[in-house]
């Protein structure tokens, strides 16, 4: 097994996975550190934030609970936000099975766990088109190895050294740029930009809602939107070939 994971680890593949993903890495690390720090700063212990930081392993889910845990709002209602906004990972986890479907349960539980948005592009845009084979897995391996890394580390970091963050730095601040960083970096086509500001319009629009539900909504709302645009545009290459 060893020798199995070295290979793997020396694998061209998995190398360009890392390499690739490690241009991004500075917008994900900010995040991360920003998130960690805002987990202890909303009044989660020290022990609860690494938790979940290792678990949710979702930096929009996590942000999106906060606000609704400091609160006190009733936990279907955290889970709920925290379900809504990590509704998109359905959209992945249905885009990547053509890749990982040769793969054992196991195995298909931990590459599910790696799957993030910035990662997702990039698999799909180095390999667009699935074959299974096990360069797409260890390219894939590869990035999501390091996209975790990338976000971890500093969120563990932001979470034990939280009580040296004033608040009037204003992180939330420095998060919202560097989560804008990244996603610009990743507008793809017209189609995911027109989502972006369709999802900022409505999070705008809804602003007067309680309990920071204008985004839930509004993240739910462009998700819609999304697959029922994508359902559309495959019909009508369908038509079209």
């Amino acid at each position: 097994m060893p020798t199995r994971i070295s290979q793997v680890l020396a694998s061209p593949a998995f190398r360009e996975g890392a390499r690739d993903m490690r241009a991004v890495g500075l917008g994900v690390s900010a995040w991360g550190l920003v998130t960690g720090v805002a987990m202890v700063k909303s009044g989660l212990s020290v022990g609860l934030a690494l938790v979940i930081s290792l678990t949710v392993f979702a930096g929009s889910a996590q942000l999106a609970a906060l606000p609704l845990i400091a609160a006190g709002a009733p936990l279907l209602l955290v889970l709920g936000a925290a379900f809504c906004v990590n509704l998109r990972f359905v959209v992945f986890s249905a885009q990547m099975r053509p890749y990982l479907e040769r793969l054992s349960l196991r195995r298909r539980l931990a590459y599910g766990y790696l799957i993030g948005d910035v990662n997702l592009v990039m698999m799909l845009r180095r390999h667009p088109v699935a074959d299974g084979s096990a360069t797409q897995t260890q390219y894939f391996l590869g990035g999501g190895l390091t996209n975790w890394a990338f976000w971890q580390v500093p969120s563990i970091v932001g979470i034990l050294l939280a009580d040296l963050f004033p608040d009037s730095w204003g992180v939330a601040f420095a998060g919202t740029l560097a989560l804008l960083a990244i996603v610009l970096g990743l507008m793809a086509n017209r189609a995911v930009a027109g989502i972006i500001i369709m999802a900022s319009a409505l999070s705008t629009a809804l602003f007067w809602l309680p309990l920071k539900l204008n985004l839930v909504l509004a993240i739910l709302l462009a998700l819609m939107v999304g697959m029922s645009w994508d359902a559309w545009a495959q019909r009508r290459t369908g038509l079209a070939i």
